[in-house]
């Protein structure tokens, strides 16, 4: 009976679980980018440098890689993943409004960290649900349907962001509160993602796996082993976007000012989201038609481009807006690529459901190491040496990680 149910439910890659999670993640990542799109200009107005940001990012990112590892292993165990998967939207969404109380950077690093918990504890799981709700043969359709809605999400949070500081800042004389309102109003959208997949998304229980968290690791295929490589490789050059805004922020700010100037890096971070969405659903749909690998090294080689742009930028002085525009959209292709096609690879390499979740887990884990090298090296080389070198370096890591998934088998 149960997989004459399944086989119902799969009969059509876009149902109600795939929209259910497509809207979930457009109000999660609405909330989550409303934030991200300011914070940089909020830690610039408090005086806080661009090594403590990475290093921000790195711990968050570090958090939420070793807690995906134990979410995913855990969710095999119990045979079902949605009551956690609700819990870890809750917190996401919640967590970022205590930026509005910080007044140096322990109280963003305790919120950052508690939102990428939660979005730590959520994403294999979710992302193991998602590959579980549709025909294998349609899982890069059904991934990169799930990622348009969700850097729709990214698109409506940034310009909610930035235009809640544009129509805020003549209107207070401290510097600080408009930035505090726009995290306080975060809660909205964050909260709403946390209703939506428990209202709208399904779940079927599974058998729960009785492998032991070493065991079920064990079990991995070597395929997807060898897949893990490239992803690290191309997750320690991997930055994060906020260190990106700042960059643009800084370039920027001789010509403009700087709170024009981190409204233009705002509204720059909109238009990577924006090429991000609309790539994301083709790019899926293409790789179920001509494969993923070849798909996944060129969105790797987009991000190194990106990264050598920006060493350009600084550089040369390259401050024009049209150029810092191309260098946002190439970054936002290569997340398209990357967020669509390394979840579907996981699930053809991984056959077995009773292992899946640790295997998005693993997945999970690799990227996130890879995140707290990156975020955290690149803003030290940024402080201690210059963002010459530390986009250089960014550049040469994921150019290789591309070079290494690519030459896989």
């Amino acid at each position: 009976m149960k997989s004459e149910t399944i086989s119902k439910r799969q009969e059509t890659w876009l149902n109600r679980n795939v929209v259910g999670m497509s809207i979930t993640s457009l109000l999660s990542d609405a909330g989550h980018e409303m934030a991200t799109a300011v914070l940089p200009g909020f830690l610039a107005v408090l005086g806080i440098s661009p090594a403590i940001l990475g290093f921000i990012e790195g711990v968050a990112d570090s958090t939420a890689s070793f807690t995906k590892l134990g979410s995913g292993w855990i969710s095999d165990r119990l045979g079902h993943r949605k009551p956690i998967t609700v819990g870890g939207y809750f917190l996401t969404g919640a967590s970022k409004a205590l930026f509005a109380l910080a007044h140096g950077w322990p109280l963003v690093l305790v919120g950052r960290t508690l939102a990428w918990f939660g979005r730590g504890v959520r994403g294999p799981l979710r992302d193991a649900m998602l590959a579980n709700s549709v025909p294998a043969e349609s899982r890069g359709k059904a991934f990169g349907f799930h990622r348009a809605g969700d850097t729709i999400g990214a698109i409506i949070g940034p310009l909610l962001g930035v235009s809640l500081l544009a129509f805020l800042h003549s209107r207070t004389s401290d510097p600080s509160e408009p930035f505090r309102i726009t995290f306080l109003l975060t809660l909205v959208p964050g909260l709403g993602s946390g209703f939506a997949f428990a209202f709208l998304v399904r779940e079927e229980r599974d058998v729960p796996s009785e492998a032991k968290l070493w065991m079920a690791m064990r079990a991995l295929p070597a395929s997807f082993r060898r897949f893990l490589w490239g992803v690290g490789i191309f997750g320690i050059g991997d930055f994060a976007r906020t260190l990106m805004i700042l960059a643009a922020t800084q370039l920027l700010t001789a010509r403009y000012g700087f709170a024009h100037a981190a409204e233009i890096a705002g509204f720059l971070y909109v238009g990577h989201n924006v090429v991000c969405a609309a790539a994301s659903y083709p790019v899926g749909a293409l790789s179920d038609r001509m494969g993923r690998r070849g798909l996944l090294s060129i969105g790797y080689l987009s991000g190194a481009l990106s990264a050598l742009g920006f060493l350009g930028a600084f550089l040369w002085k390259l401050d024009t807006v049209v150029y810092l525009l191309a260098l946002f959209s190439l970054s936002g292709f290569s997340i398209a690529v990357v967020d669509a096609l390394e979840g579907a690879l996981t699930a053809d390499l991984v056959i077995s459901n009773e292992i899946r979740g640790t295997a998005f887990g693993v997945l999970g884990t690799v990227n996130g190491v890879g995140d707290l090298a990156a975020s955290a090296v690149v803003g030290t080389l940024w402080t201690a040496v210059s963002p010459v070198f530390a986009f250089g370096y960014a550049s040469i890591l994921m150019a290789l990680g591309g070079f290494v998934i690519y030459r896989a088998r």
